[in-house]
């Protein structure tokens, strides 16, 4: 069998005995190989028993987890089959079965037992998922092993803040919950440029998370806290006749748009329109203020099924009705992803403003980047008044300008043939 040459932290965790290790990592540190190795480690330890490997969605399951399974065991020259849905496990010729599930429905974490398991990216979950996640995989990790050895269950993820993996294994850790902490540069096999990359794209307060595999605080302060009303501002406007890029935030009786222009490749806010009754509303206003303008707007998302209006037609169709080019995808970003897109742009880890706000212009905009705090649950909070604008905003932002983390590319397994 070819050797395994893993990274020092991978080493620590695929070799752990502890019955709960986390590989807590940041980005491209190969946490997700080393949970790949663990696991197939394990079940060659222990052939007949059966072993659980979780991924936060059933597309992750099979996008990630499938392909570099099959990589690594082909590589090891391990004989094994692939049953895909819906059986959804890896069965190594004479070792047993790897089941596969996801953690987006945990009433469906029911119906079979395993020896050990795998949890990647725990963390992307929120607290009360997560915990609740956690308490069914404990549940079906029962299977007994011939050599009186506990049942195992390895985390590994980035994290993200306080949440569920801070509070059961850095805040409060009982026997047998172990973190291995694993920063991207503990692996050698980066492309070059990597590390730089991220610094080109997310702002300094997340680095420690996502370069480091720290728990910072991820929701502490304003929400916008990189856009500063002096450093931000620009006198620009928009020119005759310039495309003109509106996000656009659904809400009835408030409704909020951004107007914005590019140039030299950088957005921006160039005008408001706040408090707008409903969509007809905002149409009348968006054309008589821009008449003769290219008008493209980045709306809200569920503007296909909602209606500000009492009427048959969607908010999104009365925007296409008014000929006006409509920049969607099925469904919003996430908030998080939403959030840093703008903070990034705002300002990132390389100091680097890229997103300019006409604070004369746009002062509802400039003082609500400025003012929204997070709420005691840790999301931009939305009972001040203070969500509508930079939510419209933020629909521009992350639809042209998203966060679009660079490849690291797939840590190699080298050894002899």
């Amino acid at each position: 069998m070819p050797r395994v040459e893993p990274t020092c932290p991978q080493f620590d965790y695929i070799t752990a005995k502890d019955a709960y290790p986390a590989m807590v990592a940041g980005f491209g540190s190969g946490k997700t190989e080393a949970a790949v190795l663990r696991s197939i480690m394990g079940k060659l330890a222990y052939p007949g028993l059966n072993r659980g490997f979780y991924e936060p969605t059933y597309d992750l399951v099979r996008m990630i987890a499938w392909p570099r399974f099959e990589e690594i065991l082909t590589r090891l020259e391990i004989p094994y089959k692939l049953l895909k849905s819906p059986l959804n496990y890896i069965s190594i010729e004479g070792k047993g079965n790897i089941f596969f599930r996801s953690m987006d429905a945990p009433g469906r974490i029911i119906g079979y037992e395993h020896a050990d398991a795998d949890v990647d990216e725990l963390d992307t979950l929120k607290d009360k998922e997560a915990a609740d996640v956690w308490r069914r995989i404990l549940s079906r990790n029962r299977q007994k092993k011939p050599d009186g050895k506990p049942n195992t269950i390895g985390v590994t993820t980035t994290p993200e803040g306080f949440r569920f993996v801070y509070r059961t294994w850095k805040e409060s850790p009982r026997p047998g919950y172990r973190i291995i902490q694993a920063p991207t540069s503990s692996n050698p096999h980066l492309p070059d440029g990597y590390i730089d990359s991220l610094r080109d794209i997310y702002p300094e307060s997340l680095l420690q998370a996502y370069l480091e595999g720290e728990f910072v605080n991820l929701t502490s302060g304003t929400v916008y806290h990189t856009f500063s009303r002096e450093l931000n501002n620009t006198d620009i406007t928009e020119q005759r006749g310039e495309h003109l890029h509106i996000g656009m935030d659904f809400n009835v009786q408030n409704m909020s748009a951004v107007i914005h222009v590019i140039r030299d490749g950088d957005p921006v806010a160039v005008g408001e329109i706040t408090g707008v009754l409903d969509t007809p509303a905002m149409i009348e206003l968006i054309k008589d203020r821009y008449a003769g303008h290219k008008i493209s707007v980045y709306p809200d998302a569920s503007g296909g099924s909602r209606k500000t209006v009492d009427a048959s037609t969607s908010d999104l169709a009365l925007l296409k009705q008014a000929g006006f080019a409509v920049e969607v995808d099925r469904s919003n970003p996430s908030v998080r992803d939403r959030v840093t897109a703008m903070c990034s742009a705002f300002c990132n880890a390389k100091g680097e403003r890229r997103y300019r706000v006409n604070v004369r212009r746009c002062p509802i905009y400039a003082a609500c980047l400025e003012q929204q705090a997070y709420d005691k649950h840790g999301a931009p909070d939305k009972t001040q008044g203070l969500d509508h604008a930079p939510d419209a905003g933020g629909y521009f932002i992350a639809k042209r300008y998203p966060i679009n983390k660079p490849k690291a590319g797939m840590k190699r397994i080298r050894g002899l043939a």
